[in-house]
């Protein structure tokens, strides 16, 4: 079976239901497929094939899921790309996918065909609504997530159909997600919380969802009101503004929904205790990558545990390893490696990469954790240096090279620090070889970096610690508090 034996559960088993809600429109499931199905037989015409790649760099929308189930029956690679990226980091997606096309609406200057979702829906119109016949097998990959990695380039993450489907059924049985469900999404489908999680369990379940475009703080509880769902998913800066609502709204919301799931970045404490004080619930918190979709979760009937990130799920096997490659006892900590039907095969066309990620079969996570003698996991940290702010991954080499190509700065360190609503965020230490105002490197930053890579502070030193091999010593720098 590949994802479209999988979705048609919904697509064709629940035709006449209303699925999906965006923009104040309403479509049923039926009419979800028959326009993936017009939308896949156009790409067929532009000359799209099974393996070939299509980048899709656009806000949440109908055209984007569109998009993405036509890809899934025509066996097209699909290949988002942030948003919030900009002209360097979508040109080295574009160069290294070599997708045959990317759609947005957006004025880019790629090195590829542009295609405009608007016209390309307009265009579909007059296709026929028959699905495409292409024959498929779950090893068939289904989409190039790209992450950054700790040389500072993107690498693109291949997840095939199985990884995708194995993924979803374990959700949906294990947090009990059903057709009865009112699911509100609020996640960029750019990311694998959004588009795997949150598209994946929507079509398996056959529940209904409504789509936001982006999550806005001035009209959330508005918006919870009026569509009452019973399924959230969040990250923890999403949390943090929820705390804001009034005790009232708080618990009347609370009343009407089921689950609230975050991921993408460790959710503190004190978040979760003061949510279940306000809201009535306990956040259940999971644990996710983007090479392995999602690995660990709390128990949705169980504990959920404060700063744990809960069991490993059905068909997911942990091991937690020291330096030496040996297994570490409970309560020690060791390196995370994970294998399983969700585990991806490799990264797009980086073979040395690829291999230096596994180990004996397990894929090398690069994060430390520690297991209770009943088997929950928590999360302690990274062994690289990554930052993750608002769910979003931040490796701070990409910031540091790009700062060390101005002719004003001679080196660059780039750390994270504590920050209550977005979980982290980067500051940059840099040796000036002439001045230069802080304000001139932000304002640099936001013109070739996305937004929540530009550092929140600039702060000039004269040197960087470095040990006796010449290694910058990151924990030596100067430690700014937390806000």
């Amino acid at each position: 079976m590949n994802l479209s034996d999988l979705f048609d559960l919904s697509l064709r088993g629940r035709r006449d239901v209303i699925a999906l809600e965006f923009r104040g429109q309403t479509y049923t499931f039926g009419e979800i497929d028959a326009s993936s199905n017009r939308l896949s037989q156009l790409l067929a015409r532009r000359g799209l094939k099974p393996g070939d790649r299509l980048c899709i760099y656009l806000a949440n929308c109908i055209e984007m899921i569109d998009l993405y189930l036509a890809c899934v029956k025509l066996g097209v690679i699909f290949v988002p790309i942030n948003i919030l990226y900009r002209d360097r980091e979508i040109t080295h997606i574009l160069n290294d996918a070599e997708p045959l096309a990317v759609v947005s609406d957006a004025s880019l200057v790629p090195a590829v065909p542009a295609w405009h979702p608007a016209e390309l829906s307009a265009e579909a119109q007059a296709m026929s609504d028959e699905r495409p016949r292409v024959f498929l097998d779950g090893d068939a990959p289904a989409g190039i997530i790209y992450t950054s990695g700790t040389t500072g380039t993107s690498k693109g993450a291949v997840l095939t159909h199985n990884n995708f489907a194995a993924n979803a059924v374990n959700l949906v049985a294990c947090w009990q997600i059903t057709s009865a469900d009112r699911f509100l999404l609020a996640l960029p489908l750019f990311h694998v919380h959004g588009l795997g999680n949150g598209v994946h369990c929507w079509l398996l379940s056959g529940c209904r969802m409504r789509l936001l475009e982006r999550f806005e703080r001035q009209n959330a509880a508005e918006t919870f009101l009026d569509f009452r769902p019973t399924l959230f998913f969040g990250v923890p800066t999403i949390y943090v503004r929820l705390l804001d609502f009034p005790e009232e709204q708080a618990r009347e919301i609370g009343r009407f929904v089921r689950l609230f799931v975050s991921g993408s970045a460790p959710l503190p404490a004190q978040v979760l205790e003061e949510f279940r004080a306000k809201f009535g619930h306990t956040i259940l918190e999971r644990y996710g990558m983007s090479e392995t979709l999602m690995n660990i979760s709390n128990p949705y009937t169980a504990e959920r545990r404060p700063g744990s990130v809960g069991l490993p799920l059905p068909g997911v096997s942990v091991r937690l390893l020291n330096e030496a490659g040996d297994a570490v006892a409970p309560g020690e900590t060791g390196e995370l490696y994970l294998k399983g039907p969700n585990v991806f095969g490799g990264y797009w066309r980086r073979p040395e990469a690829t291999q230096a990620s596994f180990r004996d079969g397990y894929f090398k996570t690069g994060d430390l954790a520690v297991r209770e003698p009943d088997g929950y996991y928590t999360l302690c940290g990274r062994r690289s240096d990554l930052i993750i702010s608002g769910g979003f991954n931040i490796y701070p080499r990409e910031i540091e090279e790009f700062l060390q190509e101005q002719d004003e700065v001679a080196e660059a360190a780039v750390i994270g620090v504590p920050d209550r609503v977005r979980g982290e965020a980067p500051v940059a230490y840099v040796v000036l070889a002439r001045a230069i105002e802080p304000e001139s490197l932000e304002e640099r930053c936001r013109a070739k970096l996305a937004s929540f890579k530009v550092p929140r502070e600039f702060i000039a030193v004269e040197q960087l610690p470095r040990n006796a091999m010449g290694k910058i010593q990151k924990h030596l720098l100067p430690q700014k508090a937390a806000r």
